[in-house]
């Protein structure tokens, strides 16, 4: 799954302004982390060949202007942004169990986006769009405030060791820039297998101005029916592994 650059030690800027709406800056002083890192990885044939035939159609370009996100499903719907898709298999499960809903994956690495452009051409789905690019700069570039009904990110890199904690995808930062984009009554739903990374989230989630968490005592969510189980979810399960699933919902 999508997390920080390795190679990228800093902490993400600060961004200002008091009002969760507000635009951050466009181009900040020094460079954020990233939503991921870069790992080794071959394509096979089918993702090879879905990305060269699919990829056009499904496969969005960066820009650093904001989308039209209308033009680009061919269609105004409820628009839901997942960071960080792995190889695809939820995401097309969450795609067809709600057609009415338009689905944006990002994702940098080509083995998944050709796999989920696979599962896009045997299933013929027409409600997902991919951007193969860092998702802080999609989401401060390409989608205006207010514009999602719903953020998904699952199963981020946990970054185990103390020192590389850092490096984790959930921060005050990042979770700034997601409010703002964020329609009212949108919801942010994040899971994760690793307990501590799960007790950080809640904690940087429920200080954040203008979100409200969902889960009646204030903390962890039991899996909604919507967040399909993975395989791998599965075989952590059959080996006793925990998940914990929040929801919070913009103000």
């Amino acid at each position: 799954m999508s997390t920080a650059d390795p190679q990228d030690t800093t902490s993400p800027p600060a961004l200002t302004g008091d009002d969760p709406t507000s635009t951050p800056p466009a181009t900040p002083l020094h460079r954020p982390v990233r939503t991921f890192v870069v790992r080794a990885g071959r394509s096979g044939t089918g993702q090879q060949r879905a990305l060269l035939e699919l990829g056009p159609r499904f496969v969005l370009p960066y820009s650093a202007t904001p989308a039209n996100l209308d033009a680009a499903f061919d269609r105004a719907a409820p628009l839901v942004l997942e960071i960080g898709f792995g190889m695809g298999q939820a995401t097309a499960a969450v795609a067809q169990a709600h057609p009415q809903t338009n689905f944006l994956g990002v994702e940098v690495h080509p083995p998944g986006v050709g796999a989920l452009l696979k599962l896009i051409g045997e299933q013929q789905l027409n409600n997902i769009r991919i951007v193969q690019h860092d998702a802080v700069e999609v989401l401060t570039h390409m989608i205006p405030p207010a514009r999602l009904a719903g953020v998904h990110i699952w199963f981020p890199d946990p970054w185990h060791k103390k020192r590389h904690h850092k490096r984790r995808m959930i921060q005050p930062a990042l979770v700034q820039l997601l409010v703002s984009r964020l329609q009212p009554g949108a919801t942010l739903h994040l899971a994760t297998d690793w307990q501590p990374y799960a007790e950080q989230m809640l904690e940087v989630l429920s200080a954040a101005p203008g979100l409200t968490n969902t889960a009646p005592d204030e903390g962890f969510c039991e899996r909604p029916a919507s967040r399909p189980l993975t395989k791998f979810e599965q075989r952590g399960q059959r080996l006793g592994h925990g998940v914990w699933d929040l929801i919070f919902r913009r103000g």
